[in-house]
Order: C-alpha cells, then sequence, then structure tokens
C-alpha cells in the first residue's frame, strides 16, 4: 500500500467497535489492536448456543468476521472504512469452552481489497484450542454517506 495508515488507528478501531451492536449484544469484547491485528473475547453464554449446546457457528462467524475487518481497518487510511464482500470459515471443533477468543490478522493489505484470516479459539482449563479459521476479504470505502471508520 502506498497510503500511510492512520497513526490513530487505535481509537478508530476502538470507537467503532464501541458503535458495534451486534458485538455488544454478544457481550464480545475488544482486547488488542495493533496493526494489522485484531483481538476480540468472548465468555460462553448458553443463549448463544445452538442445540446441541455448542457455541453457534453464526455468533462465531459473526465475530470472526468482526476480528477480520477490524484487522482490516487498522491498517487503513483516515478517510476509508472497510465493508467485508466474501468469506469462508472453516469449522474444525465444536465450541465448547469458558470463553472464546478471535484474532484477526491482515495477509494482504490494498487500496482496494484487503484479506485477512482469522481464527477462533475455545478456552477452558489446559491450552485453547482452535475452532474455526476464517479468510475474508473486505473492500476499501471512502466517501460513501454513513460509511465512516
Amino acid at each position: 500500500m502506498d497510503e500511510v495508515p492512520d497513526q490513530n488507528f487505535r481509537e478508530r478501531v476502538t470507537g467503532s467497535f464501541a458503535r458495534q451492536a451486534a458485538m455488544r449484544t454478544i457481550g464480545a469484547s475488544l482486547t488488542k489492536v495493533d496493526y494489522g491485528v485484531v483481538e476480540i473475547e468472548m465468555p460462553f453464554r448458553e443463549d448463544l448456543t445452538q442445540q446441541h449446546g455448542f457455541l453457534h457457528a453464526g455468533i462465531l462467524s459473526a465475530a470472526l468476521d468482526s476480528a477480520c475487518g477490524y484487522a482490516a481497518l487498522s491498517v487503513m487510511p483516515e478517510d476509508a472504512a472497510v465493508l467485508t464482500i466474501e468469506f469462508k470459515i472453516n469449522l474444525l471443533s465444536p465450541g465448547r469452552g469458558d470463553r472464546f477468543l478471535f484474532r484477526g490478522e491482515v495477509t494482504k493489505p490494498g487500496n482496494t481489497i484487503i484479506v485477512s484470516d482469522g481464527r477462533a479459539y475455545a478456552i477452558a482449563d489446559g491450552p485453547a484450542k482452535l475452532i474455526a479459521s476464517m479468510t475474508g476479504t473486505m473492500m476499501v470505502v471512502r466517501g460513501r454517506e454513513g460509511i465512516d471508520g
């Protein structure tokens, strides 16, 4: 990328996350914001499970999509936002744990398209267990009414 990223990317990502009602609804918190890397965590909640008691794939997908999207936003200049245009998720293991960690990392930055990869981990007793991976494609958005970083 030829453009200089926003030097205040942490504040911009944090402010945007605070406005995202979906993450608030599922009890997710932004726990790490570095250039190109974002982590979101949330506790297990029974009301977010599917019929077998595992974290629902839709909830897992939403949190990973946000982690990937905010990782992409962190490398954007101040006048740019991002929107997800595609993602693919691999569900690797049932979502069982006391809490969950969703990590998004920019794989390929760009001026119009950004690719981010995400990993979801279940945390309980012992080491964190990888439960899902995602590759997301984000488009860079500029000058659209109602869409800002």
